[in-house]
C-alpha cells in the first residue's frame, strides 16, 4: 500500500493515476484493435455457420432422389392394401387381390396338464430346454437353454424371449394358467407338408407346461395376385415390386386398385425452401458489404462503459460493429462464385440444360446480388410432371466438367467460400490463434499488450519513486525550516 503527500500535502495518488491514464492511451488503443479483430472473426464465423448449415441441410436435400421422385400412392381399398414407393418406383396403376394374410404359428397349452407352479423353483433335471425353428431357406435352427439353479418359470421365459436369435416368444397368462408358445414372425418356414414351425426336441419341459407338439396352428403365408396374372406367396404381409412396397392389412374384396404418381407438391415445396434459404445467404453477404463503417465509434473501454447505460452501450456497439466485413474478398468473391454457378448450362442426356427452362431465374436487379426467383411455377410443375429425372439431373448430376449439376456447382462454391473464411477467421472449434490470419494478428497484439503492461508497471514505479523523493526533499526542507525558526525565535520562558 502506497501513501503519498504526507509532507507536501499533494494528492500524489490522484496525480499518478492521471499520469498513468495518459500513459495507457496507447494500451487502450491496442485493446480496441484486438476487440475489433475478435468482432470481425466472430462475424466471419456467423457467416460460415450459415453457409455450413445450408450446405449440410438444404444442398444435401437437393441432391437426394426423394426430393424429386417422392411418390403419392392411393388405394381403392385402404383398409386392405396400402403401398409406399421409393424414388425409383414406376408411376402407374397396380391391381392387387389379397386372398389371405400371413399369420404366425401359435401353440396354446392345456391348463389341466400344467404341472409347474409359476412361483416354484424349477428342477434343473427338466432341462435343457430344446426346440427347432427354420430359417428362410428351410434349414433347421436349433435352440437350447439351460435351467439354472434357483430359476423360476419367469426366469426361463425371460431367457427365451431375450434371445434375439430366436423367432419365438413364450408367455404365461396367470388369469387362465395357460402358457402360450408362438412365433414372432409370420409365414411358413418349415418346407415339410403340414410341418410345425416350432418343433420340440426335449418334451419334458414343454409337456409340464401343458404344451404338445401337434397343438400348433396358425402359420400360413400371405397370398395375393398382381394385375390379375401373377400369383405370389410371401411369408410377410408386405411385398415389393417395381420400387413399390405393398402392405397387406386384410383380404381384399376382389381387386384393389392402387395409383402411383409423383408428389409434385413435395418437390416444389423443397425447391421453394431451398430458394428461400439461398436468398437469405445472399442477403446476409450483400448486407455485410453494404454496411456503413463508423470510424468515430471504436470499441468502448471498460472505463467508458462504466459511465454509460446499457442502452447507450448497445447503440454505440451497434455502430462500432457496422461494416465489420465490408470489402472482405473472401465474401465478395464467394458470392460471385455462388452466383455464377447458376448461369452456365449443364450438358447432360436429360431434357433440361438451364435453370430458366424450369421457370427459375436470377432477379434482374443487380443490387439483389443474384437472388433466385421462381418466375413461372406452372412451368416448373409441368417439368416435374413430364420428366422428374431430367429435373434431378439438371440440379444434382454428380459428375465433373460441363455436365456437373447446378447444385453440385453451388456446393463447390459454398465449400470454397467456407475454406477461405476458415483461413481468415478459423473454425469455431479452433483453439490456437496461430492457425488463421486474424488469429495471428490477435496473437501479435496480445504480445504487444503484455510488453506494454510490463512497461507501464515500470513507469508507475518510476513515478512513485520520483514523488517519494520529492516528499523526502520537502520533508527535509520542512525540518530545516523548523530548526531555523526555533533558533531565530527561541521559546519564551
Amino acid at each position: 500500500m502506497r501513501i503519498g503527500g504526507l509532507a507536501s500535502g499533494i494528492d500524489t495518488e490522484t496525480m499518478i493515476k492521471d499520469l498513468m491514464n495518459a500513459e495507457r492511451i496507447p494500451l487502450d488503443k491496442l485493446h480496441q484493435d484486438r476487440t475489433k479483430l475478435e468482432w470481425k472473426r466472430d462475424a466471419f464465423r456467423d457467416v460460415n455457420k450459415m453457409l455450413a448449415d445450408f450446405d449440410q441441410n438444404l444442398i444435401f436435400n437437393m441432391k437426394l432422389s426423394n426430393t424429386f421422385n417422392t411418390k403419392i400412392i392411393s388405394s381403392t381399398q385402404e383398409s386392405a392394401v396400402r403401398a409406399t414407393g421409393n424414388a425409383g418406383a414406376n408411376s402407374g396403376t397396380y391391381r392387387i387381390n389379397v386372398e389371405r394374410l400371413a399369420t404366425s404359428a401359435i401353440n396354446v397349452g392345456d391348463p389341466s396338464k400344467m404341472k409347474i407352479n409359476s412361483e416354484d423353483t424349477l428342477d434343473s433335471s427338466m432341462g435343457p430346454i430344446e426346440f427347432i425353428t427354420y430359417d428362410k431357406e428351410g434349414n433347421k435352427v436349433e435352440h437350447s437353454y439351460e435351467i439354472q439353479s434357483g430359476d423360476k418359470l419367469s426366469d426361463v421365459i425371460k431367457r427365451i424371449n431375450d434371445d434375439k436369435d430366436s423367432p419365438v416368444r413364450l408367455t404365461y397368462d396367470e388369469n387362465s394358467n395357460k402358457v402360450i408358445l408362438e412365433a414372432t414372425r409370420t409365414g411358413q418356414y418349415n418346407k415339410a407338408e403340414n410341418g410345425q414351425e416350432i418343433e420340440f426336441e426335449s418334451e419334458s419341459f414343454f409337456s409340464q407346461l401343458g404344451l404338445t407338439q401337434n397343438a400348433e396352428e396358425g402359420a400360413q403365408n400371405a397370398k395375393f395376385t398382381y394385375n390379375g396374372a401373377y400369383t405370389v406367396e410371401t411369408q410377410d404381409n408386405h411385398y415389393q415390386l417395381n420400387g413399390v412396397t405393398f402392405q397387406f392389412l386384410n383380404k381384399t374384396d376382389g381387386e384393389a386398385t392402387l395409383n402411383v404418381t409423383n408428389d409434385i407438391d413435395h418437390t416444389v415445396d423443397k425447391i421453394k425452401e431451398f430458394v428461400e434459404a439461398y436468398n437469405e445467404i445472399v442477403d446476409k453477404i450483400n448486407e455485410s458489404q453494404r454496411e456503413q463503417v463508423y470510424r468515430d465509434f471504436p470499441p468502448l473501454t471498460d472505463e467508458q462503459k462504466s459511465d454509460m447505460t446499457e442502452r447507450e452501450i448497445e447503440l454505440w456497439e451497434e455502430k462500432a460493429k457496422s461494416g465489420m466485413l465490408k470489402g472482405e474478398a473472401a465474401l465478395s468473391s464467394g458470392l460471385t462464385s455462388m452466383r455464377s454457378s447458376w448461369y452456365s448450362t449443364v450438358k447432360n442426356d436429360g431434357a433440361f440444360s438451364s435453370l430458366t427452362e424450369l421457370g427459375i431465374e436470377t432477379t434482374a436487379d443487380y443490387m439483389d446480388g443474384g437472388k433466385l426467383v421462381i418466375k413461372d411455377e406452372a412451368k416448373l410443375r409441368d417439368a416435374l410432371a413430364d420428366d422428374p429425372e431430367s429435373v434431378q439431373k439438371l440440379f444434382s448430376n454428380n459428375v465433373e466438367g460441363e455436365g456437373r449439376g447446378l447444385i453440385n456447382r453451388l456446393e463447390d462454391a459454398v465449400e470454397g467460400t467456407i475454406s477461405q473464411i476458415n483461413q481468415r477467421a478459423g473454425k469455431a472449434t479452433s483453439v490456437s490463434l496461430d492457425g488463421y490470419a486474424l488469429g495471428k494478428r490477435m496473437e501479435d497484439i496480445n504480445s504487444r499488450i503484455e510488453n506494454f503492461e510490463r512497461r507501464l508497471e515500470k513507469v508507475e514505479s518510476r513515478y512513485w519513486k520520483q514523488f517519494s523523493e520529492m516528499e523526502r526533499a520537502i520533508s527535509m526542507m520542512n525540518q530545516q525550516s523548523d530548526m531555523l525558526m526555533s533558533n531565530f525565535y527561541p521559546a519564551q520562558g
